[in-house]
């Protein structure tokens, strides 16, 4: 078998076989294959496309690339949620909890924020001395002991997608819905998690503009994941603007720990009660609205809230900082962005939210790059709001006064107004 032979076939609109598939993934994960015959493949597959059976064979083949987390040692449906990525996303922080209060098993694998998306980890590491790495037997004996942990991804977890993420994304192969359906799917089941909740994000805040898109990569996710036994929903959402009030990692936390007291952002709650419905319902099988009586009840009874304790205390982190978040690191400069002008805002931009972040000093342009905690935005006020001139719009936090002004600039250019109230987008588009 040769790597040209299978290039020449996938370049001529034919259909790769499973012993193919998995030639090439483990020859080129063994660096038995250039960058150049892999490059020209992903673009074959990306100009040609490929059909479920081969983004399933795919998808198996880059998991099994490294560790398959084995989590039997966990009774029980153990479940899993996963965000396509967005601004403001702080939802792992809050379901985890709920999911946990209401019985059911997380272990959850979270990554770090790369570019104007936030990453879990990275939030999570703002709580002092909080611990996101730690042994595979740590991981098992804190779910089976408190029902849920938030870890960071091994990095022997489908090192073939890493390797082949990082080609696709200087071949201009990144935009291709197979690919991005296997990518985020390899990792998924490498976790070992029985059933999985997919939050698509689409807008412009996220990598899914469209809402079409989003639904064939939903789709093909779910069917992937119908095509190796696991039980997989996906749940369209939109982000065209930044999630809940909050952009910056301590900042984040802050607003997780009101959320979980019930005093969080409207659209925030509303979609954490969503997902956290689903991913219940994907383990007990009982009504939707039954699992969403138990997440309003535990949110209500404060055991939501109690159990974010016990997962910090689990991981090492000090639980003082979630009783009274006023202890969290303040940024030393901070700048109210002032409406120039009354009326109702009309759209919040996700992506420019997401860059002025990192400006800021929340974010990172490279996998390298270090991150303050206490940087970013809070948002005074949301799409379809009244604003009068000379109404606080936003404040910016950073350590650095410098950045201030380029800051300024795009989170300004990104609200933008209306004299007439406008029609809000849904929060939740669709259930796959």
């Amino acid at each position: 078998m040769k790597i040209y032979d299978i290039i020449a076939k996938k370049r001529d609109g034919f259909k790769l076989t499973k012993t193919e598939i998995e030639f090439v993934i483990n020859k080129y994960t063994s660096n038995k294959i250039p960058d150049y015959q892999m490059s020209a493949l992903l673009m074959a597959m990306y100009l040609k496309g490929l059909d479920d059976q081969e983004i399933t064979d795919l998808t198996l083949a880059m998991a099994e690339s490294g560790d398959m987390i084995d989590l039997s040692e966990i009774p029980g449906i153990k479940v899993d949620k996963h965000s396509t990525g967005g601004v403001g996303d702080k939802t792992t922080l809050i379901i985890a909890p709920i999911v946990a209060a209401c019985g059911v098993s997380v272990a959850k694998m979270s990554g770090r924020g790369l570019g104007y998306t936030g990453g879990t980890i990275d939030k999570l590491e703002s709580i002092p001395g909080f611990k996101t790495q730690i042994s595979q037997e740590d991981f098992i004996n804190i779910v089976n002991k408190i029902g849920a942990c938030v870890v960071g991804q091994s990095g022997i977890l489908a090192p073939a997608d890493k390797k082949i993420y990082a080609l696709r994304d200087v071949t201009a192969t990144v935009e291709s819905i197979g690919l991005i359906a296997a990518s985020i799917m390899s990792k998924k089941i490498a976790s070992g998690c029985d059933a999985i909740l997919l939050d698509v994000k689409v807008g412009d805040g996220a990598f899914m503009k469209t809402y079409d898109d989003a639904v064939k990569l939903a789709n093909k996710m779910v069917s992937i994941g119908k095509m190796v036994n696991r039980n997989v929903r996906a749940i369209i959402t939109d982000m065209n603007q930044p999630l809940g009030n909050a952009i910056g990692n301590s900042l984040e936390v802050i607003e997780a720990i009101k959320t979980l007291k019930n005093q969080g952002p409207k659209d925030l709650t509303e979609l954490c009660i969503c997902l956290a419905s689903n991913m219940i319902y994907l383990a007990k099988k009982q009504s939707l609205a039954d699992c969403e009586k138990q997440v309003r009840d535990v949110l209500k009874s404060g055991k939501a809230f109690d159990k974010f304790i016990e997962i910090v205390k689990a991981q090492g982190g000090d639980e003082s900082y979630i009783r009274d978040v006023s202890k969290f690191n303040k940024a030393k400069f901070s700048y109210n962005i002032i409406a120039e002008r009354s009326g109702y805002i009309s759209n919040i931009n996700a992506q420019l939210c997401g860059a002025a972040s990192m400006v800021l000093g929340a974010g990172r342009a490279t996998k390298e790059d270090s991150i303050d905690y206490a940087s970013g935005i809070i948002l005074k006020a949301k799409t379809g709001d009244f604003v009068k001139k000379g109404d606080i719009l936003a404040v910016l936090f950073t350590f650095e006064q410098e950045k201030i002004n380029q800051a300024q600039d795009l989170v300004s250019s990104a609200i933008s107004f209306l004299d007439t109230k406008p029609t809000k987008n849904k929060l939740i588009y669709n259930i796959i």
